[in-house]
């Protein structure tokens, strides 16, 4: 498959692309509900959230009725206190799905606002490339021949 947007060749789709990170969505599925990155951020940071708050309720109830007790083992504080490292990893995911959510809606607008000044100006633009490069030479070029050198090994005997 070939990115739409910069035309990277031996792309897979539903992912991203190597080149200049574009999504690429299935072309061949029809019928199907296209899901974009944006409904994957969406779904992860629910889950994210929910999962933090599970882990610092699990926490606190630990603490709570085990912490000061006599005869408590230690396992019980040791997982309180990972219940409160996974509190900790799933706020700074959230946290990053929400840079990453705000970074794809920053995306959407550049995205509209180059398209419509490339749409008026892009019939009036002269291409760049033209004043950078040279002007060609083409005083000394010699055509390139398809079978140039190739019967030059037919003269040749070859000992059998």
């Amino acid at each position: 498959m070939f990115c739409p947007k910069c035309g990277k060749a031996d792309q897979k789709p539903e992912t991203y692309c190597r080149q200049c990170g574009a999504f690429l969505p299935d072309f061949d599925k029809k019928g199907k509900q296209k899901v974009t990155p944006e409904d994957h951020i969406k779904a992860n940071s629910i889950l994210t959230l929910l999962t933090g708050i599970v882990s610092i309720t699990l926490a606190i109830l630990l603490y709570y009725f085990f912490l000061g007790k006599e005869n408590t083992p230690p396992v019980i504080y040791l997982t309180a206190g990972f219940l409160i490292a996974i509190f900790g990893w799933q706020i700074q995911s959230f946290w990053r799905m929400q840079l990453l959510k705000k970074h794809f809606k920053n995306r959407q607008i550049e995205k509209i606002d180059s398209s419509e000044t490339n749409h008026q100006t892009e019939q009036f633009a002269a291409a760049p490339t033209r004043e950078l490069l040279n002007e060609a030479d083409l005083k000394n070029a010699v055509p390139a021949s398809v079978i140039e050198h190739t019967t030059k090994h037919l003269q040749e005997k070859i000992n059998r």
